[in-house]
């Protein structure tokens, strides 16, 4: 029994181990051009072109897993992405960042995350290690693309724009 016991708690570890260093890739993103009116606004027509422009840039990427706080702004700027990628968007608190962060951590596949201009460099410098930090977003700024690649020997974090794809 005692074999058992060990064998078991063997597996469950190395489980655990796997589903951390499974490659992955996440793609974290600022929601696209809101209207200027109202507590919780919809997307403006240049945001909409934006978040169809989002999911033509991933279409190749495999998108497993896509999450959006629970704004309309947010889920709209996921929603071309979930279509295109036949998932169901998922709404994540951004206050809970540690225990969120865990959840990427353990899903396989690569994910979409859409967030704010408050929380999008928080969440990316969570897989930063060592080096440079990334500010937080301005009000104006809706172009970054965070790209944080899992892999066994840790976590690579890069920020590039729409126009480099």
């Amino acid at each position: 029994m005692k074999h058992y016991f060990l064998l078991f708690s063997f597996l469950l570890i190395l489980s655990a181990c796997t589903a951390l260093n499974s490659p992955k890739t996440i793609y974290i993103v600022r929601h696209a051009e809101k209207q200027l009116e109202g507590k919780d606004p919809e997307l403006a027509y240049v945001g909409e072109v934006r978040a169809k422009k989002l999911a033509q840039i991933l279409e190749k990427e495999n998108i497993k897993h896509v999450f959006s706080t629970d704004f309309l702004r947010t889920k709209s700027t996921a929603q071309p992405t979930a279509t295109a990628a036949n998932v169901t968007i998922t709404t994540y608190d951004p206050s809970k960042q540690e225990e969120f962060v865990e959840q990427l951590r353990q899903l396989e596949g690569n994910i979409l995350v859409i967030g704010h201009s408050n929380t999008v460099s928080p969440l990316a410098n969570t897989f930063i290690t060592e080096g440079e930090k990334f500010e937080d977003l301005t009000d104006l700024d809706y172009d970054y693309i965070y790209i944080v690649r899992l892999d066994k020997n840790g976590a690579k974090v890069e920020r590039k724009t729409y126009g480099d794809f």
